[in-house]
Order: C-alpha cells, then structure tokens, then sequence
C-alpha cells in the first residue's frame, strides 16, 4: 500500500510540472469547466422561472441535488479521466507498455490521465450547496459531514466503476464506439430528481446505470426527504460493488489481452 501511495504522489507531481509548462491551457480548462456548470445551472433557473415546483421539488432543492452532484462528479473527473482508453491503449498499443511494470494496469492507467483541474468542480458544488442549503434552512447535524464524505466516495466510485467497464470493453473489440458519450449522457439525468421520470428510465437509472446515487439519492438525506433515505445510504454499497465489478471485468480483459499486433 505504501508503494502504491508514494507512485500516486511520484505520477502527481510529474503531472503538476506538465502543466505548470502549460499555464494558459490549465487556465482555459478551468474557465471551460466553470463555465459549462454555469450552463447547466442556468438551464435550471431557467425551467424555474416558468413554474415553481417540479414533482414536489422546489428550486433551491434542486439546486442543491445539482451543487452534490458536482462533487463526487469532479472526483471523477479528476481521477477517472479515461475517455480515450480504446483508442490510446488498445488501438495505439500503450497497453503493452503499460504491462511490462509492476503495478496493476488500471491503477498506472488511472495515474496517467490525472486531471487536477476538474477538481475546482468541487468548490463550485460546495459553493452551490451553501447556497441552496441557506435559502432552504438546512440544519446539519455533527455527524452529517461524515456521511457526506462516505456518500461522496460512493457516488464517484459508481462513476468511476461505469466508466471501467466501458473502457474494459476494448479489451474484446478494438473497434471505435460511441457508446461511452451515450451513457455520459445518461449519466447527467442523475442530477434531476428520479421521479420527474418514467418508470424505466426511473429503474435504469437506479439498478443498471445507477446514476442517481451520484446526486440525487444522497442529496435526499440532507434535505430531509426520508421517503428516499433507504436509497440514500445504498449509495457506498453500490459504489463499492460498481467498482468491484469493474476491477474484476478489468482483469478478466487484461488476462485476455494479447498485445496489439495480433
């Protein structure tokens, strides 16, 4: 464990150096970032300004379901980023080098596509539950920050379990798909209360992609909406078994793996 912590720092500080020669890039990603979330909220207080209550949600409830969101969402941005996992690693054959060092394969991929900036997200959703949460009256008990903590991991490991096995698909066809943008789509309904949806999508986004334990369920606990707390604190559980899953669906395509010439 310690070695694996002390590469984690080695790889973090090679990537601050790679940026820092690059200052104007790091800085047009982070406005790029801002403003997208500022797009997004904006489209909510748009929807708001034409009605005040949405299912049963308020705006300021909403709103904070969307500042949540944004937390464990950057998390794993930042330390998830492997978009271009087919085509890099498989396609162009990184793969292969990626093999020949000790450590596990997903863990050096995961190092190598670090991106440090996606993480002003969490100030922007902190930000925007302080907001929400004021105008709602939120009281916080003690122990709630822990909670929070635990429900964050959870909802970044779902994402970050999701992502895996999409990009643990390359390992059986190296073929280009669009199916990773497809459920990054999806993924973005998990911001809005699942009950504005129908029953499938309702089910899809709870049990197959379960998206809606990244805003919308843990959200509920701290706005006191207990008809959702048992979804609430399932949300660890379906981290923990999401990224479980991916590991193993991981390794069972690094074993099958035979390099990129054949």
């Amino acid at each position: 464990m310690k070695f694996y912590v002390s590469m984690f720092f080695q790889y973090l500080s090679q990537y601050m150096k790679t940026r820092l020669e690059y200052r104007t890039d790091s800085l047009v990603e982070i406005v790029s970032d801002l403003l997208y979330q500022a797009v997004n909220l904006t489209f909510i207080l748009v929807v708001f300004g034409h009605t005040q209550v949405l299912s049963g949600w308020s705006r300021d409830e909403i709103i904070f379901i969307y500042g949540f969101f944004l937390v464990p969402y950057s998390l794993f941005s930042a330390f998830f980023n492997i978009w271009d996992f087919n085509e890099r690693y498989i396609v162009k054959g990184e793969m292969d080098r990626i093999l020949t060092r000790p450590l596990h394969s997903l863990y050096q991929v995961l190092l190598e596509r670090i991106e440090v900036e996606s993480l002003f997200g969490v100030i922007t959703g902190f930000v925007i539950m302080i907001y929400a949460g004021r105008s709602l009256d939120l009281q916080l008990h003690w122990y709630d920050p822990f909670i929070f903590v635990v429900m964050v991991i959870g909802g970044m490991l779902i994402y970050g379990g999701i992502l895996i096995m999409l990009a643990s698909i390359g390992f059986w066809s190296d073929a280009r798909t669009d199916i990773m943008p497809m459920v990054y789509n999806i993924g973005n309904y998990g911001r809005y209360p699942v009950d504005i949806y129908n029953r499938i999508i309702r089910f899809i986004l709870t049990w197959v992609l379960p998206f809606a334990f990244v805003g919308v369920y843990p959200s509920a606990y701290f706005l006191g909406r207990t008809e959702w707390y048992g979804y609430a604190f399932l949300t660890p559980v379906m981290g923990i078994v999401f990224f479980m899953l991916s590991v193993w669906i991981w390794n069972k395509g690094v074993r099958r793996y035979r390099g990129a010439g054949n």
